[in-house]
């Protein structure tokens, strides 16, 4: 029986590999530390012993709980190679099922394969994930077709941790490193749930990922799920990676009392450590919830207006490598089609913010735009 495209294969395996379907024998497994193999978007892979985390493990009790929680999801993460293979499989553990009401399963958990930079697939748990479950979701197969060099990359889950247990390809296959991005530094994303990717339908569709392929950039996404409230420890996590731009997106903080107390301070932290770097400051998307809820409209236009002044006040005193974006160009009244629950962007929505922030972007980095 051939392999056939895009082929789940649930594995149970207590303490050793269960055994692949006979298929699977003819191909090489790898890890992905293999030669070739570069992991993206997860500043701290190395440091972490290999696991795909988003935030320094060696820190984890520094941070909120909920944020480390979510630090263990890779968003962001990709593995990127080429290879001349016919076939491409991955192996696949997770510690739980996809769960969430507002976000689609491929989403939360989905391992998304492009080539180039055209989709092709994607991996994911079921209802019954748990760990010592192994998946083994074949991406193509080809034996008969001529070898053909592809740029591969793999998109790791927004929402929910995963172990790469292994690539697999056909026993002649060549591995190659990717090809280079057009700058060497990543844009580093700092923000909430809509930073994180909620609620792309799977993970290359959230706006850093689109962005990163209109513009040939890697990134980082430090985007935090109902957390992303610009605590002194995340200042310093962000700050520490050398970075071609850094993009801020609004606070889950709800008053302006409070985020006046760590909003500036965050953006000096890193100013003080990267004093020419841009810095690209989004004030709140628009919401549904304005249209209902007098007070969420009130919280969300002081918090635009809070950001406003701090920037302005930046720029007054000589900063001028900081800019505002307003939210509201980004995802407007007029775009309400874009959200899914009247908060976090749909496919639509992703797409619409990376149109606004794709000029925007690429001026500041000096890149052309390419779509």
């Amino acid at each position: 029986m051939r392999l056939k495209w895009g082929f789940l294969i649930p594995l149970l395996a207590c303490g050793a590999w269960a055994q692949a379907p006979s298929e699977s024998a003819e191909l090489r497994w790898m890890q992905i530390s293999a030669p070739g193999i570069v992991i993206s978007g997860l500043p701290w892979y190395g440091e972490n012993g290999g696991e795909l985390f988003r935030l320094p493990a060696q820190l984890k009790d520094t941070y909120n709980k909920s944020v480390w929680s979510l630090a263990q999801s890779p968003s962001g993460g990709r593995i990127r190679f080429r290879t001349n293979s016919r076939a491409l499989a991955i192996r696949l553990e997770y510690p739980h099922p996809p769960g969430m009401l507002n976000m689609h399963a491929f989403g939360q958990s989905g391992v998304d394969l492009y080539v180039g930079n055209t989709y092709w697939g994607t991996a994911t748990a079921d209802k019954n994930a748990h760990p010592g479950k192994i998946y083994e979701h074949v991406y193509f197969n080809f034996p008969d077709r001529p070898r053909a060099e592809r740029e591969i990359t793999i998109y790791l889950p927004l929402y929910e941790g995963v172990k790469v247990l292994g690539l697999g390809v056909d026993a002649a296959a060549e591995i190659k490193p990717p090809r280079p991005f057009a700058l060497d530094k990543p844009v580093v994303y700092y923000g909430t749930s809509i930073t994180q990717g909620g609620c792309a339908s799977r993970p290359a569709m959230d706006y850093e990922a689109i962005l990163g392929r209109r513009l040939n950039i890697d990134f980082v996404n430090l985007g935090f799920s109902g957390t992303g409230k610009y605590e002194p420890e995340l200042a310093r996590a962000v700050a520490s990676i050398d970075a071609s731009c850094f993009v801020l997106d609004s606070s889950n903080i709800k008053t302006v009392e409070e985020l006046r107390k760590v909003y500036a301070p965050f953006i000096e932290t890193i100013r003080s450590k990267h004093p020419d770097t841009p810095i690209l400051a989004i004030s709140p998307i628009y919401s549904t919830q304005e249209l209902t809820d007098d007070a969420r409209k009130r919280s969300d236009e002081e918090r635009r207006t809070f950001t406003r002044e701090v920037i302005s006040q930046r720029i007054a005193g000589g900063d001028r490598n900081i800019q505002l974006i307003e939210g509201t160009d980004l995802l407007g009244p007029h775009q309400g089609d874009g959200l899914v629950d009247g908060t976090h962007p749909n496919d639509l929505g992703f797409h619409w913010i990376a149109d606004a922030l794709t000029g925007r972007l690429a001026s500041v980095l000096g890149l052309n735009v390419d779509r």
